[in-house]
């Protein structure tokens, strides 16, 4: 098992709540994790059949087997163990009892917030971090084979082809999930609706633009992207707010939470094509959005996290906010530099009178302290929030 960052968090969480939740996208190393922080807890997953036909119909009986707690795992397929759950907790007074995970945000924060408000420590857990695979000397050796295979676990820890493991992952999210979700008469439909998101990839979303391209209206678009949002594999980041006196762009812009999908969505088969794709440069882009996601969710932080365009076209790709103070962030996937590629964060120093940190992070290998700008190669994207 590769070392996760959020083990901590999770541990630290256990102590202080009865209940800890761990959400993340499917395969993203959820029910790893708790078993190897919580070894001693009987496993249960509510996938299995049987198991969720008893805890639907008697989740008294059933939650009674497990008198030292469990690890309920994708727990909002069956909604009543909640006010089930809540009765038990508050009972037993233990902390950590119960550990439940779940790969669809919104189903399990409601259930949350209906009968385990105040319960429950969240632990939201992404694909693998850049410095969890750096540490675990599981890193690729290029950018571009690290855009290329993306984060999930299952990558780095089996021996399989990227593009048929995601393949398959695409298949199995679009028959579990989404038929659970919504209801998706054409799977194939839906299926043209993910590649024409990740052609969208560090684009302001235009509802009208993807509603023409897969031929449905702009209000399946946004019911469907937030299918997307709640099974945690797509973001969308908003536009940050303060005005500095300019007509300022509101719509949000898309990004996925991992770019080894985005690439298998866009039909990349090899590394080789990564390196001239015109998506490059979002996909870097991407990488780093998603990076900074995942830092600051392993450290059981709410994502500040924005991007700033005004209606003169500057642009600052990032602005990250920490302990109230701002970070601008610029992003550049070639492996050198011109001075050209610093104008963005020199109108923004001009704006804001130079407050906060400039940074540039780029598809080189080498650390820089700039006058307008510390400059991050791309294997130090944590350092982008450290």
């Amino acid at each position: 098992m590769i070392k996760r960052n959020a083990a901590d968090l999770l541990k630290k969480l256990a102590v202080g709540f009865p209940v800890v939740s761990i959400t993340g996208p499917r395969q993203s190393g959820k029910t790893t994790l708790a078993q190897h922080c919580f070894a001693e807890k009987p496993y249960v997953t509510l996938e299995d059949p049987d198991t969720r036909d008893y805890a639907l119909h008697d989740p008294r009986s059933f939650l009674a087997q497990f008198p030292d707690g469990a690890i309920l795992d994708e727990v909002q397929r069956c909604p009543d163990l909640f006010s089930y759950l809540q009765g038990i907790v508050d009972r037993d007074g233990r902390m950590g009892l119960f550990i439940l995970t779940g790969s669809q945000q919104f189903s399990l924060k409601e259930g949350i917030s209906q009968s385990l408000a105040g319960r429950v420590g969240m632990v939201h857990l992404l694909p693998l971090a850049q410095d969890e695979l750096l540490a675990a000397g599981d890193l690729p050796t290029t950018l571009d084979e690290f855009l290329y295979k993306g984060a999930y676990p299952p990558i780095y820890t089996r021996p399989v082809e990227v593009f048929q493991w995601y393949a398959n992952y695409v298949s199995t999210y679009l028959e579990r999930d989404v038929r659970q979700l919504i209801n998706v008469q054409d799977l194939a439909l839906f299926q043209r609706f993910l590649r024409v998101c990740a052609h969208h990839v560090g684009q302001l979303v235009n509802l009208t633009q993807i509603a023409n391209d897969c031929g449905i209206s702009q209000k399946t678009v946004e019911a469907w992207l937030s299918v997307l949002e709640a099974s945690y594999l797509v973001v969308r980041l908003q536009p940050w707010y303060r005005n500095f006196n300019k007509r300022l762009v509101k719509t949000p812009k898309l990004y996925f939470y991992d770019t080894g999908l985005v690439c298998w969505l866009l039909g990349i088969r090899d590394v080789e094509q990564v390196k001239f794709h015109a998506m490059r440069g979002a996909l870097f882009e991407n990488l780093v959005i998603s990076e900074c996601h995942k830092h600051l969710f392993n450290q059981g932080e709410h994502p500040e996290i924005w991007f700033w365009r005004d209606r003169s076209g500057h642009e600052v790709d990032m602005v990250l906010e920490r302990g109230g103070q701002f970070r601008a962030v610029e992003v550049k996937s070639g492996q050198t530099l011109s001075q050209d590629q610093f104008k963005g964060l020199q109108f923004w120093q001009e704006l804001t009178g130079n407050a906060g940190k400039t940074l540039l992070v780029y598809g080189g290998e080498q650390a820089q302290q700039r006058t307008v700008a510390q400059v991050i190669p791309w294997r130090n994207l944590a350092g982008l929030c450290g």
